[in-house]
């Protein structure tokens, strides 16, 4: 059974709550949707066919317990599920960010999910799979990539639409489109007890491949 990979790298988590660990990615190529704002566009069409045991193999070089499963759309492919299933029982501790268009049953209940709803200004949010919300798990997180201050409200009117727990919610700015203490000003005007989440890998290395 073979799925395809876009990469395979070790770098420093740079979102969720899991932010600064270093962390081993495995991005899967395929996405089905197109979001205005995509920083991965590579992961398109880009990438080679690998069975399960060679990607095992692959990451045994990485000295991280930390596994982010990424896109593209890694749910887009059906092996993810089986790809998860096996991290998990390797005894990594396995996050998988999906950009909320696929339905999430079937993950592994020990995966710990990042959903991304997608917002107005992204130009998917047509696309979104509003049932994921009821299937998210307490240590999961829901994530808002905001471009503007329309984007914002939209965002927080979903949260409260849904009775999403605050606590599990990411607001994410558009690097180089929204300023992130713009954002934080807005979160504090409007009471909300989510968390601000700046994307520090693009911090560190700026917006390229393999970080």
């Amino acid at each position: 059974m073979a799925i395809r990979i876009n990469e395979i790298f070790y770098s420093i988590q740079g979102e969720s709550s899991r932010i600064g660990f270093p962390t081993i990615f495995i991005r899967l190529t395929g996405c089905p949707m197109r979001c205005n704002y995509c920083d991965t566009a590579y992961a398109f069409h880009e990438g080679s066919q690998k069975t399960i045991e060679d990607i095992l193999k692959e990451i045994k070089r990485f000295p991280s317990k930390f596994i982010t499963v990424t896109g593209g759309e890694p749910l887009a492919q059906k092996q993810c599920l089986d790809l998860l299933k096996s991290l998990c029982d390797e005894g990594y501790q396995v996050s998988l960010e999906t950009g909320g268009g696929l339905s999430i049953e079937g993950v592994d209940q020990r995966v710990k999910i990042i959903l991304d709803v997608k917002t107005l200004k992204s130009g998917e949010v047509e696309n979104n799979v509003w049932g994921n919300l009821s299937k998210i798990k307490s240590e999961d997180e829901i994530k808002f990539v905001i471009l503007d201050k329309e984007d914002f409200i939209w965002s927080k009117n979903i949260i409260k639409e849904y009775s999403v727990n605050q606590e599990q919610v990411l607001f994410s700015p558009v690097y180089g489109k929204l300023n992130p203490t713009n954002l934080s000003d807005w979160i504090l005007q409007e009471s909300l007890n989510v968390r601000v989440q700046l994307q520090l890998h693009k911090i560190l290395w700026g917006e390229k491949k393999g970080v």
